[in-house]
């Protein structure tokens, strides 16, 4: 356990240097309102690059293989991208910018993400319309790296900004709502769509719930589901640009591109969900007193 006041980055010791850097700039900017105040928002931003480190390289390599990767190479753009993501993942362990545990979670996440790929593509809700050679059906292997950006980032931003509860659900209703979630991924192809009654469960469960996150001295709150909803609206960006960038198509988007549709916000939210319980499982939510 890290000292109390210490920075939450220094459990990743390429940064030493920066941590150091970044504490004395910190003690200049104390005793000036509006520099703080700007510092502690460039803060903000920073934390959350870092927290991305793995979603924006996965992002970066699908916006560069679509604008320069050969489409004639030996190598298939789907299986470079894979052997990329895997490389990635292998050198951010390697050098100790993810942990062992973090890295559980994104395994995990990885494959609950590739099992449901694999039943919506063989339905046909989206499709991968390039060749690939490491694959499972029609999906190719680097889209579990999709899901587990959404588990990185969630577990580097949890330490980055120090989580703490209010208010917080009990694991086993997590874990339930969770599996109910999963389960009518599948499910509404075939008998009733439920989202509408998870999005009430999901409410009902957060309603009282607060998250606090320190960006620099002090915790700062706001509504957990609020949080979640954000990350969603980003997920839903980064999709975008996933289907932009022809890594993945929608039915409708076959004959050219168009935005995915903003209803897809709310499958997003769900399947958060299922990644923030993964993420409770390592990290255990702390109420905002304990040190």
């Amino acid at each position: 356990m890290r000292a109390p006041g210490a920075s939450a980055a220094a459990i990743w010791p390429p940064l030493a240097g920066f941590i150091d850097f970044e504490h004395r700039l910190g003690k200049r900017m104390a005793g000036r309102p509006v520099m703080s105040g700007v510092y502690e928002f460039i803060r903000f931003g920073m934390k959350q690059a870092w927290a991305c480190l793995f979603g924006g390289i996965v992002v970066f390599l699908q916006i560069a293989t679509y604008l320069v990767y050969p489409r004639d190479a030996a190598l298939a753009r789907y299986d470079f991208l894979f052997l990329s993501m895997v490389a990635v993942q292998a050198g951010l362990i390697l050098t100790r910018l993810e942990t062992a545990e973090e890295a559980k979670v994104i395994l995990i996440y990885h494959v609950v993400g590739t099992a449901m790929e694999i039943f919506k593509t063989a339905v046909g809700s989206w499709i991968y319309p390039e060749p690939s050679f490491f694959r499972i059906g029609g999906v190719p292997l680097f889209t579990g790296f999709m899901y587990a950006c959404i588990g990185s980032y969630i577990c580097r931003a949890w330490r980055l900004f120090d989580f703490r509860f209010s208010n917080h659900p009990p694991g086993w209703a997590l874990i339930a709502l969770s599996v109910l979630i999963y389960v009518n991924f599948f499910m509404h192809h075939y008998v009733v769509d439920t989202r509408i009654g998870l999005f009430l469960l999901a409410a009902v469960l957060f309603a009282r719930t607060k998250i606090y996150f320190k960006v620099w001295r002090v915790h700062r709150s706001m509504p957990l589901l609020l949080g979640l909803l954000l990350v969603a609206l980003f997920i839903w960006f980064s999709e975008n640009i996933g289907t932009f960038t022809r890594t993945w198509l929608y039915p409708s988007q076959l004959q050219g591109w168009s935005m995915v549709s903003f209803a897809k916000l709310g499958s997003w939210s769900l399947l958060l969900i299922i990644s923030y319980t993964l993420v409770t499982l390592v990290n255990r939510p702390q109420p905002l007193d304990r040190p």
